[in-house]
């Protein structure tokens, strides 16, 4: 996971920005105090551990990726960036109030071991706010038609919610809350599914190589004929057929808002 992270974190700031909605949600979900210190785990290049410190909020951020912390001090010295990963922060027992999670829980090595070490550090009571895919929501995005082999390999990657949901209660976690977010169009962050609503983001290389999906599961053949036949549809206006047969009431990502309710 470091090397493949280590290869995105050259050009990943500038494609994957903090969205503003997203990072509203994080607000409404984590309710973290301006007093109180959080973790991001697997913070990557920092967007949104930067964007909630620049409102007030206090975070450490951890990634295994020497070369995504290294763009993050770029972008904050203020912040404590640690290397390290979720089985092993490195932090002392209930050092934090709150945890946000990005997009990364399916690169964790072992989900029960993650949860149990995030409840080590985290306070009683303290919320984690999970920002994630579930297969089922995958298997509904129209990039299965084009992409057929990568989506299914990544699908294979991602844990479903009662996988999720069995780790942390096993953990010492409640499931407080879970909030489904379809993709919006003016979405800054342009991770896997940004072009749910404009196609036209999958022929940028930079896009492309932003997302890990592309960049390390993807054939190269498979991406060239798949971008070829979206090319082709995007021309004849077939596309509008193929997302609408896709439609579905998943949502396409998922909040998974936790509490911590025992050590």
């Amino acid at each position: 996971m470091e090397v493949k992270y280590d290869n995105i974190g050259i050009n990943y700031n500038q494609t994957r920005k903090a969205d503003k909605y997203l990072t509203s949600r994080f607000l409404h979900h984590l309710e973290p105090k301006k007093d109180k210190l959080n973790l991001d785990i697997g913070c990557g290049t920092g967007n949104y551990t930067n964007e909630l410190q620049k409102r007030g909020f206090q975070f450490i951020g951890i990634d295994p990726s020497t070369e995504m912390l290294g763009r993050a001090r770029e972008k904050n010295k203020e912040i404590d960036w640690r290397l390290g990963t979720v089985e092993n922060t490195g932090i002392s027992n209930n050092l934090v109030d709150g945890i946000i999670a990005s997009l990364t829980i399916h690169h964790w090595d072992n989900l029960k071991q993650g949860f149990s070490e995030l409840n080590r550090v985290l306070k009683v009571n303290g919320n984690v706010v999970i920002f994630t895919s579930t297969p089922k929501q995958m298997k509904g995005y129209w990039l299965c038609h084009y992409f057929p082999q990568m989506l299914s390999d990544s699908i294979l990657q991602m844990p479903s919610y009662e996988t999720v949901k069995s780790a942390m209660l096993q953990s010492g976690f409640e499931i407080t809350n879970t909030e489904k977010y379809f993709v919006l169009p003016d979405l800054e962050d342009k991770f896997l599914y940004c072009g749910k609503h404009s196609p036209e983001l999958y022929f940028d290389k930079e896009i492309r190589q932003g997302i890990s999906s592309f960049l390390s599961l993807a054939n190269r053949g498979e991406v060239e004929k798949g971008l070829a036949e979206l090319r082709e549809d995007i021309d004849s206006d077939k596309i509008d057929k193929i997302i609408n047969s896709y439609e579905n009431d998943f949502g396409d990502y998922l909040f998974i808002i936790g509490k911590k309710v025992y050590s």
